[in-house]
């Protein structure tokens, strides 16, 4: 086990393990810490605990010192040149005719070097712009492409719940999201609904998933013929919140002979999960390859509407 504390250098940004070494911190303090980058401005976001050294990655880091008010004006200094540093940047974009979308400039605490933040749908050959970058700056230049989920992290906004974007209000990791998470939840597959800001599926999808994974177990699938306390039934709908499993009665079975359609009820019955019993699992909808198993999740949706499902799931 090892001592260490936990720093994160943005709001809400990624947190990083550090030792702190002699230094006595609490939570909340401004410190210098020495990264890849070098001398980087970062705030205690997490006080000393022990951890497990396969949890680090090694080596670990020091804290340097505990910020002193002439490091806090340096760090505002720093922030308060990225407006300048944007505008230039932008104009040798243009003149250079570059296709690439600039996002966000940091300056590392010693002015090293300036990383600049851009996306862009391939790969850019933007040597020639670092050289006139390095011409104006007279430091080291980094121009780091980044993902349509991190642009949105960065710039922020209002998603469709109306409130501030998680990603970019208190959110520091990004966690794998599937189609298969608002399929569980029976939630609408139009892209539009289901992707945020980004174009991406919403983070959030995430959230609620474990409950409704758990609620789900034992459920049966729309399709699947279950049997009920009135006889064999083909389900229609399931409620999972409610618990609850709508079916229609199964009046008159399909004949091998003369194949006739199964005759359904014409009248729905609702039963709780614990009153129907399933068959076995040949006899349940959908198979267990990873063909069927796509074809299931897409099932329903026309070729435009995978096509869209599709470009969300992209990293």
């Amino acid at each position: 086990m090892t001592d260490v504390v936990g720093v994160k250098f943005k709001d809400v940004g990624k947190m990083y393990y550090f030792s702190p070494g002699e230094n006595e911190v609490k939570l909340g303090d401004n410190v210098i810490v020495e990264t890849a980058r070098g001398l980087e401005f970062g705030t205690i976001c997490k006080e000393r605990t022990s951890v497990d050294e396969s949890e680090l990655v090694a080596p670990l880091k020091s804290i340097i010192r505990t910020a002193t008010e002439a490091d806090v004006k340096k760090h505002e200094e720093n922030l308060a040149k990225k407006d300048d540093a944007l505008r230039i940047c932008q104009e040798k974009i243009d003149a250079h005719g570059l296709e690439m979308k600039l996002i966000d400039v940091e300056y590392t605490f010693d002015n090293s070097k300036v990383v600049f933040y851009f996306t862009a749908d391939g790969r850019v050959d933007f040597r020639e712009l670092v050289k006139d970058l390095a011409s104006v700056f007279r430091m080291r230049i980094e121009l780091r492409q980044i993902g349509v989920r991190d642009e949105a992290k960065m710039i922020g906004g209002v998603g469709s719940c109306g409130r501030g974007l998680c990603c970019n209000t208190w959110l520091r990791d990004f966690e794998p999201v599937s189609i298969k998470m608002a399929k569980v939840q029976n939630l609408s597959l139009n892209p539009t609904k289901i992707s945020g800001i980004c174009g991406r599926l919403m983070c959030c999808l995430k959230y609620e998933n474990d409950i409704y994974s758990e609620l789900k177990k034992g459920m049966p699938n729309v399709g699947e013929r279950v049997r009920t306390p009135d006889g064999p039934a083909v389900v229609t709908d399931v409620n999972i919140l409610e618990n609850l499993v709508k079916t229609r009665l199964v009046l008159e079975e399909a004949s091998e002979e003369n194949d006739n359609e199964e005759k359904l009820s014409t009248e729905f019955y609702s039963y709780g999960k614990e009153e129907i019993k399933r068959f076995g699992k040949k006899n349940r909808k959908g198979g267990n390859s990873k063909k069927e198993r796509k074809e299931d999740e897409f099932n329903g949706l026309d070729a435009e509407q995978i096509k869209e499902i599709e470009k969300l799931l992209k990293d």
